[in-house]
């Protein structure tokens, strides 16, 4: 994937090697998988999802399903011609979240331009799921917070801006608004120690 980041996995796997067909099993919990695509086909495989979800009634085990595209400006000669163009950060990559029982797992991966999901190692073996500080920054460049969030960020935290017009500055944490998402950050430009103020959204822990 991009941005140089290890996507790391938790929990067990269960194996149908034995080529058993799928079974509705106890529900379990929500978290995020991801999985791949034929290249330029991420949001046809979302889309083609969302209607299976739709006719298939699967709304309680299959929720938000994202293809991770922001709006980046069209340059031409290196200077911006005042035209936009959405890019996909994570290319051939869909991420949804999803309850994982046997009927979610098989018609996801059953789900047309889906190659696989990222963690499984195949033979029938369901995937393991994107831990909490993985995901967060994909939903964070789409402009998506839960409020859980929160809970892995205090005071006098190192923090990186990841998008907005200071992206790429770093600094410490000094006050975290919950119900406004305003976060001070104390930085340095220049040589000068700065105050600046972000949005809770444009920030990733380091």
């Amino acid at each position: 994937m991009t941005d140089n980041k290890k996507i790391e996995f938790t929990d067990s796997s269960t194996d149908f090697s034995d080529g058993s067909a799928p079974k509705q099993t106890k529900l379990g919990e929500k978290a995020w998988y991801v999985v791949h695509t034929v290249a330029t086909h991420e949001n046809k495989v979302a889309n083609n999802l969302k209607k299976r979800i739709e006719s298939m009634g699967l709304q309680d085990l299959i929720f938000r399903i994202i293809v991770a595209e922001t709006e980046v400006p069209v340059l031409k000669d290196g200077l911006p011609t005042g035209k936009t163009r959405m890019k996909n950060l994570y290319p051939s990559y869909v991420y949804i979240e999803m309850i994982m029982t046997d009927e979610a797992w098989y018609v996801v991966r059953n789900t047309p331009g889906v190659t696989g999901f990222v963690g499984s190692s195949g033979k029938g073996t369901k995937p393991f799921p994107v831990k909490r500080e993985e995901i967060e920054p994909v939903l964070k460049r789409m402009g998506m917070v839960d409020d859980s969030m929160y809970d892995r960020y205090s005071e006098n935290d190192m923090a990186k801006v990841i998008r907005g017009p200071l992206e790429g500055t770093e600094g410490r944490i000094l006050s975290i608004s919950r119900d406004t998402g305003a976060v001070q950050l104390e930085t340095i430009f220049f040589g000068r120690t700065t105050k600046v103020e972000v949005d809770f959204s444009e920030i990733e822990r380091i």
